[in-house]
């Protein structure tokens, strides 16, 4: 897929004229036409926030958001992992599931509350064993930090890497976190791995010196630090920038050349990717 910058051509538009060459953007009340032309490189690649659960209001970080991803052929599904009070590795972006404090609760006592679609809370190891049944995506892993410490995060960390060359998924597996030890950490235990370190206060230099191979900084970041994409690429990283919804905001991360552009709308960047 091609990569595009989007530059602004006429106040009109010729009717009958391909809607796969042109777009319309609205500019308090004028309309204008707006052409895509190809530049070098490739297209960022698509990471579904949670899976796709936005369109059909799926569970966030459920199977059947996994799977909608998939069907929707983004690049990649992004999730996050939580430890319980027995040490069981759960999908659920919060420590909080349902009024249950996961790093409080064994795991068959999160087994009594239920997601909207009916769903159980799922452990990583059935995520991971769904996921990799689900061709040509990528399982993007977040490790979130544990309320119970540093010493229970890098545990978590530890025990995810363990289970993802168990499960046979290394290939398609990628490592992002907040925590710059975690990251640290993952490197040490699973050098060949793809990390990238998501806190945003670090220059590529220093992630790059840490072992650690891509950054994933939030649109504010990079929209204030264009320079670190340009670094990052330079230094062979991968750059990927988060939570992107905005329709313009995709169009200027497109147009930077970031790597990769996690949404909560992968279905609409994916037809501004097509255009």
């Amino acid at each position: 897929m091609e990569n595009y910058k989007w530059k602004t051509v006429a106040k009109r538009a010729v009717y009958g004229i391909s809607i796969a060459f042109l777009a319309v953007q609205f500019n308090g009340c004028k309309n204008e036409v707006v052409k895509l032309e190809p530049i070098d490189g490739i297209a960022p690649k698509v990471i579904a926030h949670r899976g796709a659960w936005n369109k059909d209001e799926i569970p966030e970080n459920s199977i059947s958001a996994l799977k909608a991803a998939h069907k929707l052929q983004v690049y990649g599904s992004e999730f996050d992992v939580q430890y319980t009070k027995d040490s069981v590795l759960v999908v659920n972006h919060d420590n909080n599931f349902k009024g249950l404090d996961i790093s409080k609760r064994n795991y068959n006592e999160l087994l009594q509350k239920k997601l909207s679609n009916g769903e159980h809370i799922p452990t990583l190891e059935e995520y991971i064993k769904i996921g990799r049944e689900l061709s040509g995506m990528r399982l993007i892993l977040e490790i979130k930090e544990s309320k119970a410490g540093e010493k229970r995060t890098l545990a978590v960390a530890t025990k995810a890497v363990e289970m993802v060359k168990r499960l046979d998924v290394a290939d398609i597996t990628d490592f992002i976190s907040f925590n710059f030890n975690v990251c640290k950490e993952i490197h040490r235990i699973a050098p060949e791995a793809n990390i990238q370190y998501l806190g945003g206060d670090k220059s590529p230099e220093t992630v790059f010196k840490a072992g650690i191979n891509g950054i994933g900084y939030s649109y504010q970041v990079l929209s204030l630090r264009p320079d670190w994409i340009k670094d990052a690429h330079k230094k062979g990283m991968k750059v990927n920038v988060w939570t992107v919804n905005n329709e313009s905001k995709m169009k200027n991360m497109i147009n930077k050349k970031v790597d990769f552009i996690t949404t909560d709308e992968p279905q609409r960047l994916m037809e501004i990717l097509a255009l």
